[in-house]
């Protein structure tokens, strides 16, 4: 079975057990690594792989052909995309980011989804020119003052300081804050021609496997981590792989609904039915 999913720990962690054969009854995968920009268009092209790991933001383009699993993704709280900037005078200030150049990690990620929402409450005027680089090479831009402001994922939270930036905003702040729900980053999603309910399974076995045996999956985790160190890792895990990650559940499903109305009510993405989001009995 073809799957897709990034090197980040998250990923690796909850598809280790399945990738590794130590699934009883799972087929063998064939898995490509890919930044989440990447996954995204690879699930609205024909002749994707049957399960990939994609953005919240990117499902309303690929329901009709792939379904959302209730398992395998990365929903929280404490965890939403951060903007940085290397202007400590910016630091809780969105007005700093009115007319100004900002990097984005993809333009149907849910983390620039996120953005938008927020800064058509809180940008005035809105923001300048939107530029789209892999989320690696985001700090370093913003940093070296080739963009103004980043948008920023993944294990950046932990690391953004190192880089000498300052966070202007926190997405997932705003979010919770404003709906005191958690916040929708990844989904999992499968064909709808494939039995999904086995692909669940399976990937919610994989999920229990690499919390009952953390150790196994280390070397496989580091060896896709991109230089970053165990510690951060292990963090990085911790904050993304948790109960939603083994099932969406009611919050989790309002989450999503709530993210996505909202988003197709602002027109930042086409109209969808609602019924889609759940997988098939």
């Amino acid at each position: 079975m073809k799957i897709a999913y990034s090197p980040c720990p998250n990923d690796t962690f909850v598809f280790h057990a399945w990738a590794h054969g130590l699934i009883p009854g799972a087929p063998e995968l064939d898995v490509k690594y890919a930044d989440i920009d990447i996954t995204n268009s690879l699930a609205a092209n024909p002749g994707g792989p049957e399960v990939l790991k994609i953005s919240y933001a990117a499902l309303p383009w690929v329901l009709q052909e792939y379904a959302l699993l209730p398992c395998g993704g990365a929903l929280g709280r404490g965890c939403g995309p951060l903007v940085l900037t290397n202007n400590v005078a910016a630091a809780n200030n969105p007005a700093a980011l009115s007319g100004k150049k900002v990097a984005v990690p993809s333009e149907r990620s849910t983390a620039y989804l996120l953005f938008r929402l927020w800064a058509v409450q809180n940008v005035p005027g809105g923001v300048g020119e939107i530029v789209v680089m892999p989320f690696h090479e985001i700090m370093p831009a913003v940093r070296d003052g080739k963009i103004d402001a980043g948008l920023v994922i993944h294990e950046a939270r932990f690391t953004y300081q190192t880089f000498g930036l300052t966070m202007l905003a926190d997405m997932g702040s705003w979010w919770e804050a404003d709906t005191g729900l958690p916040i929708p980053l990844g989904a999992i999603i499968a064909k709808r021609s494939l039995d999904l309910e086995a692909i669940a399974q399976w990937i919610r076995a994989s999920v229990e496997y690499a919390w009952a045996h953390p150790e196994v999956s280390r070397e496989y985790v580091m060896c896709h981590a991109q230089e970053m160190s165990p510690d951060v890792a292990d963090q990085h895990i911790g904050l993304y792989v948790n109960e939603f990650t083994a099932d969406l559940g009611e919050k989790g499903y309002e989450a999503v609904t709530a993210l996505l109305t909202r988003a197709a009510k602002e027109g930042l993405v086409p109209e969808f039915d609602l019924a889609l989001l759940k997988m098939p009995e």
